[in-house]
């Protein structure tokens, strides 16, 4: 079943556009002409995603994920500018949204974003616990530093590369669970990134070199072929 998003944009033409485009890729879409519209139909319905026009009359985007941040709506917010500064994302990135659009934008690099947001959250397993990840913390039979970037096997230690150290950390915070290679990628690399799973693969490699005793019969990384990855503890 498709998700539920919600749409805020000021400009009749490209909320229309998005409404259509959205509706014929399946989606169910409700849209509103400002935020405080927004507001209102986000506490009449039910919502997967909501996509944020910046600049609105009466509530503008970034007040209106404020607001939706504030009574603790976790849900992920997609926000349209047409302003390109590095400033505005940061501030809107710090406001809480996930993602950000710059206008004009393609039709596929859109949806391409909305699908990774969705994903993200969905195949994730909402109701999944997830393990608190400490400064130190255990991994197989190694020692990982997040402070230090290093992992330590008998006494002897070695570097750990950012991507690295991101990839322990989102296997280790679920242990025992199949992490497929598309969560893994926004785990680590983030949604903006468009590239293949054989970066993925190449980096678990190189961690398996560093925290298995055996890394071709590899006992703490484990492949789910067609899947992704395993943990275990």
């Amino acid at each position: 079943m498709k998700a539920h998003l919600l749409i805020a944009e000021d400009d009749a033409k490209i909320r229309q556009g998005l409404e259509a485009m959205l509706t014929s890729e399946g989606y169910t879409v409700t849209t509103a002409a400002n935020g405080a519209l927004a507001l209102k139909l986000f506490d009449r319905g039910k919502y997967d995603l909501v996509i944020l026009d910046v600049m609105m009359p009466q509530l503008s985007g970034y007040d209106t994920c404020r607001e939706l941040r504030r009574r603790g709506v976790t849900l992920p917010v997609l926000f349209l500018t047409a302003k390109s500064e590095e400033i505005d994302k940061v501030v809107g990135l710090k406001l809480g949204a996930d993602d950000y659009v710059t206008k004009p934008f393609g039709v596929h690099e859109l949806l391409a974003r909305v699908e990774a947001l969705l994903r993200r959250t969905r195949s994730d397993g909402k109701d999944s616990p997830v393990a608190p990840i400490p400064p130190v913390f255990r991994f197989g039979g190694v020692e990982i530093d997040r402070r230090k970037y290093t992992v330590t096997r008998a006494g002897r230690s070695s570097a750990l590369t950012a991507l690295e150290l991101k990839l322990a950390e989102a296997l280790a915070a679920r242990p025992g669970e199949v992490l497929t290679r598309d969560v893994l990628l926004n785990t680590v690399w983030g949604v903006d990134y468009y590239g293949t799973t054989r970066t993925l693969d190449q980096h678990v490699a190189q961690l398996r070199k560093k925290v298995e005793e055996d890394p071709e019969n590899p006992s703490v990384i484990l492949t789910v072929h067609g899947v992704g990855y395993r943990y275990e503890a």
